[in-house]
């Protein structure tokens, strides 16, 4: 059982039911049945590509990584490709009782999984597949809840642009590597926090209005203080891991980087949740995060 857990990386399971939550919160639809079906959907994708990822990799981890559970022997080849096709299937049966509007996006959620585990993970495209992923995942949420993912957008492009930034920096973690990736990834993480904390729609001034016969732009509220505290906690748990990784590139600080990354999605969604009108909703997400860190100890999220 600790192969498979190793296998699958379960503490990072913990990170995925937020995407398809943020989702669903994005929409302002009250979470229901299909919602839940989405969450279950989404766990199940997600494991069939870390089990595809490992299938993929077996010969590069025997020389690389040699503990890991398919060249350590722990796990056979076939059981790990036959676990990744059964966690895909169930994952789209699951988006299916949901109703068309989400497996329309499980579909190609569970091809570009499969596609980057298979080719695209070796190419420059493969950051962008990734952050793809996980932006398909949490419009599946508000696919799965409402029916259309239109309001969702935003969200899923700020949670994408944060799996961009963390997958770049996977990229070197068995290698000594150059600090612009977690350079780079820093940055990300301010702006991140910059978009996060601004008001959504900043007032537009009377004189420079293309449409005078239209009045200026309402502004929103500024964001609320469950917004700002879930936003300084995604900050908090990146930049500091981010900027030890710029400063001495090496696998063991760019393997923590990728770990405090991977930990930092939660509360990412809980912000994004929270911006989106949904306090209950960020806080179930951010409740989450404990058990992350405490199964992070005894099975690596890398």
């Amino acid at each position: 059982m600790r192969a498979w857990a190793e296998l699958l990386r379960l503490p990072a399971l913990f990170t995925v039911p937020g995407d398809t939550l943020a989702g669903a919160a994005a929409t302002s639809v009250r979470p229901g049945r299909r919602t839940l079906l989405a969450v279950a959907a989404s766990l199940c994708l997600y494991e069939a590509g870390m089990a595809l990822n490992d299938w993929a990799d077996r010969a590069e981890d025997a020389v690389e990584r040699p503990h890991r559970p398919l060249p350590s022997g722990r796990v056979r080849p076939a059981a790990a490709l036959t676990a990744a096709c059964a966690l895909t299937a169930t994952g789209l049966a699951l988006t299916a009782r949901a109703g068309r509007p989400a497996l329309t996006v499980a579909a190609p959620l569970a091809v570009t999984v499969w596609s980057y585990d298979l080719g695209l993970k070796r190419t420059p495209a493969g950051p962008l597949a990734m952050a793809a992923a996980r932006g398909l995942d949490l419009l599946l949420g508000a696919a799965a809840t409402a029916g259309h993912v239109r309001p969702a957008l935003p969200s899923a492009a700020l949670l994408g642009g944060h799996t961009l930034a963390l997958t770049t920096v996977s990229r070197q973690e068995t290698r000594d590597g150059t600090p612009t990736a977690p350079l780079a990834a820093l940055a990300a993480t301010g702006t991140l926090t910059w978009l996060l904390t601004r008001p959504r729609n900043p007032p537009t001034p009377p004189d420079t209005d293309p449409h005078p016969s239209r009045p200026g732009t309402a502004p929103s509220p500024p964001p609320g203080p469950l917004t700002a505290l879930a936003t300084a906690a995604y900050a908090a748990t990146t930049a500091r891991a981010y900027l030890h990784a710029t400063l001495n590139p090496s696998p063991p600080l760019t393997q923590r980087a990728v770990g405090a990354g991977i930990r930092a999605t939660i509360p990412l969604q809980a912000a994004l949740a929270a911006r989106s009108g949904s306090p209950v909703t960020a806080l179930l997400t951010a409740a989450l995060a404990p058990a992350a860190r405490r199964f992070a100890r005894r099975v690596s999220v890398t």
